[in-house]
């Protein structure tokens, strides 16, 4: 048994060209999902007062046809549909004028409650990137009052960063896919997808799962993950990508926009400081400037900050500046350089993160904070 409407509503929400403002006309007129379908493609064009291949017996029929199959893909998987209409539709998607009709969800996040912040970028993360992300989410997650969810795209990089750094600091996290919830793209994630669902996130798309995927799905999909936030923050990204057009989409919406600065040569700086330089993105270097500038409420108790001064060992002291002189450095290295076992040194070195001295890094690698 289909709830009430369901399949009305995906065939609806799936016509070509179908939007928001061709909707409230054909509705206004026609009153119902269900009669636009029931009428025929003559008693349409009387109503309308004009004829459309959207009328046609049967192109109707065919997309009637295919939500059927698509409602059977949403009651046997457990998925949450949101039409427009529906209360518990993003609220803040109600606002732009190409949102889709339809949202197809797995998860139980609750779209229209706390903050939101979608943080993209490259998918070819630095180093530099991944450490700003894991400490931008730590500290919006312990110092907004009301909760933050973290949203972005699920792709290599900077995605699957903000991601991974919610699911470790307990806050609820969106990926918004460019294809069907019937799969996961790239599927390397495909784990991190299922523990954002039973932690409280969840997964969002606006294909259906028989829709084919194609480059252009990820360019749209940007526009969600602009719409569904308070503000958008870019860690990482090149002069071209997928980041910047969010950023600029963001931007339309009059949301927030914030960029990390980088250096002048850095190639995947280059577009955040377009962003900065052409007062698209406000500069950002910490949570604290997002907060601020949201005039977000911060928690009454804040955890207790970390020592200015740490206290270290001579071992400890001499890895900090033999890292200092070289940058970074591999255990391996410090154990030949401090005379030490590897395994002592491994030791040690986690005791220094727990300090927060160190930051481990791909490939086993620890910088300084």
């Amino acid at each position: 048994m289909y709830p009430d409407n369901l399949i009305y509503e995906i065939a609806f929400s799936s016509l070509r060209g179908m939007n928001r403002v061709l909707a409230g006309e054909l509705l206004g007129r026609i009153h119902s999902e269900q009669a636009f379908f029931e009428a025929s493609s003559r008693q349409l064009g009387a109503v309308m007062g004009f004829d459309n291949k959207l009328f046609a017996d049967d192109y109707r029929q065919k997309v009637l046809d295919e939500a059927r199959r698509e409602a059977d893909f949403v009651i046997d998987n457990g998925i949450r549909p949101l039409y427009y209409t529906d209360s518990r539709y993003p609220s803040r998607l109600v606002d732009c004028d190409d949102a889709p009709l339809m949202l197809f969800t797995l998860g139980s996040a609750d779209l229209n409650s706390g903050h939101y912040v979608s943080v993209v970028g490259t998918r070819h993360a630095t180093p530099y990137g991944i450490s700003f992300v894991n400490r931008l989410v730590e500290e919006l997650a312990s110092e907004v009052a009301g909760g933050i969810t973290v949203v972005s795209g699920l792709a290599f990089g900077i995605d699957v960063a903000a991601h991974t750094a919610a699911l470790k600091c307990g806050v609820p996290t969106v990926g918004v896919l460019a294809h069907g919830l019937n799969m996961i793209y790239p599927s390397q994630h495909r784990s991190v997808a299922a523990e954002m669902v039973r932690s409280g996130g969840l997964l969002m798309s606006d294909y259906r799962s028989g829709a084919p995927v194609h480059k252009g799905n990820f360019v749209a999909r940007n526009r969600i993950v602009a719409g569904l936030c308070d503000c958008v923050v870019v860690a990482e990204s090149a002069a071209k990508g997928g980041a910047l057009i969010t950023a600029n989409i963001a931007s339309g919406y009059h949301r927030d926009v914030f960029a990390l600065p980088g250096r002048v040569c850095d190639r995947y700086s280059a577009g955040c400081n377009r962003l900065i330089a052409s007062n698209t993105a406000a500069l950002v270097q910490s949570a604290s400037d997002v907060i601020d500038a949201m005039n977000w409420e911060r928690k009454d108790s804040k955890p207790a900050q970390r020592e200015l001064f740490v206290e270290l060992s001579t071992e400890e002291q001499a890895a900090v500046d033999y890292i200092t002189t070289r940058g970074e450095a591999q255990a391996n290295e410090l154990a030949m350089s401090l005379n030490m076992s590897v395994g002592r040194v491994m030791s040690m070195l986690i005791d220094m993160e727990f300090k927060g001295v160190l930051l481990a890094y791909p490939g086993g690698k620890y910088r300084l904070t």
